[in-house]
């Protein structure tokens, strides 16, 4: 018997990352949203927490012979 299983986790991830000084908050949101974009923040983010949303698994009927058309 082959079954599917799938399970569904949120994973939260956290960077510390340096802002420029002087920023105001609109400008803040741009620079993080362009550094992640980018892939700059990436090798910076660490999983922080995973959160289990759900399993699930699907039982695969196996053929023993081949069907004929």
């Amino acid at each position: 018997m082959k079954v599917i299983v799938t399970v569904v986790e949120k994973i939260t991830s956290e960077a510390h990352i340096d802002i420029p000084d002087g920023l105001n908050q609109s400008a803040i949101k741009q620079h993080i949203v362009d550094r992640y974009n980018t892939g700059g923040m990436q090798t910076e983010m660490n999983i922080f927490q995973v959160d289990f949303e759900s399993i699930s698994a699907r039982i695969v009927e196996e053929n023993s012979s081949p069907k004929s058309a």
